[in-house]
């Protein structure tokens, strides 16, 4: 990770200081930036691997540099929010983000998500650079897999609806793989959040509802269901 470059957002000068000299002691190399019009030169400028947004930053705030970060890049995008509950913390999902961070946090549980998400960014690999599971079991006539008019590529890391290419961000095709892999069962929320984002505890659902939302606006509304009470199925 020595060479991995976080671009960190934060208006607070005492979390902004504390927080980039945590990263740089575990090896990462830290931009950090006080506001988001200043967040979004910087991040044209050094092309980070890893943004930190905090939503409330002046300028332009986090959630809209999300979206301006989204509109010309697929690089993670890790929100930072004083509220659990808050509804930016929704709307920062909605524009892009692939995780979220409540603050106050603590410095080895961030370093911890920003590595999972990283892994997850490694062309699409999960941990320790290994394939998702529908990848690496697919075999040469198993690479592309057929729900309907829908085509996924496990091997090329590509998805094509009704022959048109479709742009999704790695989080976005490790979800899609996840279903892919076991078409027609149920996957509940926490197995998503465990094989899809690393986590190794309880995590926040709404991460895994608003992706399915993000997901089935560009592969088709109807292709993934809800089964109430227990979670998401992809139709064959």
């Amino acid at each position: 990770m020595a060479d991995t470059h976080v671009l960190f957002v934060e208006d607070d000068d005492v979390i902004r200081e504390a927080t980039q000299l945590a990263l740089e002691r575990d090896g990462f190399v830290v931009t950090a930036m006080p506001d988001g019009l200043a967040g979004l030169e910087a991040f044209r400028a050094n092309r980070p691997d890893i943004a930190l947004l905090d939503v409330m930053v002046p300028g332009l705030d986090g959630v809209s540099l999300c979206r301006r970060i989204r509109d010309e890049s697929t690089v993670p995008v890790i929100m930072l929010s004083a509220r659990a509950d808050s509804i930016d913390v929704v709307l920062g999902l909605e524009a892009g983000a692939d995780d979220y961070v409540t603050k106050p946090f603590d410095g080895a549980v961030l370093v911890a998500r920003i590595r999972a998400v990283l892994r997850r960014f490694g062309h699409a690999s999960g941990p320790d650079g290994a394939k998702p599971a529908a990848a690496a079991d697919a075999g040469p006539d198993e690479a592309v897999l057929r729900f309907g008019d829908l085509e996924v590529d496990t091997e090329g890391m590509e998805v094509r609806k009704a022959g048109e290419n479709v742009a999704l961000t790695p989080t976005e095709m490790r979800l899609l793989l996840e279903f892919s892999n076991a078409p027609g069962t149920v996957l509940s929320r926490d197995r998503l959040l465990e094989r899809v984002w690393d986590y190794g505890w309880g995590g926040d659902t709404r991460v895994v509802d608003v992706h399915v939302q993000r997901l089935r606006g560009k592969i088709g509304q109807d292709r993934i269901e809800t089964v109430r009470g227990f979670g998401y199925k992809l139709r064959g």
